[in-house]
């Protein structure tokens, strides 16, 4: 698939009624987000392929959604477990002082004395804070505390700036 950044924001896990829905796991938040994206990109049958979203809901604490040209249960079932994915450009903006996961893994870490800590691997979700997850010669877990911990961002030079004791 051409040279783009690609990013899953769900996956196809279930079937719903006879005429083709299926169940969405959305990682979107809110989960709903997901149905801002018309097409979709998968993987089906080891090629890569543009699906079109004819119609979708919340419904409980997941998403159905109707393909356009999936018309009944066992045309979707050949969808189950596929991961849904869109081109990076396609995700709006961040504000000031917002920023997607997917832009933070692999920056470099550095305390603000300037001490190497690794590369942001992944961020883990807390509910009090998000978790950046660095490997270098250890593991650490750095919370991502704009201004408290993280002092700086740079994504054009690929590194963020920590108040961090390199001891943790």
């Amino acid at each position: 698939m051409e040279d783009r950044r690609w990013l899953t924001l769900g996956r196809i896990s279930g079937l719903y009624g006879v005429r083709g829905w299926v169940k969405v796991h959305s990682y979107t938040d809110p989960r709903e987000n997901l149905l801002d994206y018309p097409q979709w990109w998968i993987q089906l049958r080891g090629e890569e392929q543009r699906i079109e979203l004819e119609q979708g809901r919340p419904q409980g604490k997941t998403l159905v959604v109707k393909l356009q040209g999936v018309d009944d249960r066992e045309q979707a079932r050949l969808y189950m477990g596929v991961d849904i994915r869109v081109p990076r450009e396609q995700l709006p903006a961040a504000a000031a002082d917002e920023y997607y996961w997917t832009d933070l893994e692999g920056l470099r870490v550095l305390t603000v004395d300037g001490q190497d800590l690794g590369r942001v691997d992944h961020l883990i979700e807390t509910g009090a804070n998000d978790v950046l997850v660095v490997r270098g010669e250890r593991e650490r877990l750095i919370p991502f505390l704009l201004d408290q911990v993280v002092k700086r961002v740079d994504l054009q030079a690929g590194r963020l700036e920590v108040d961090w004791d390199p001891e943790f």
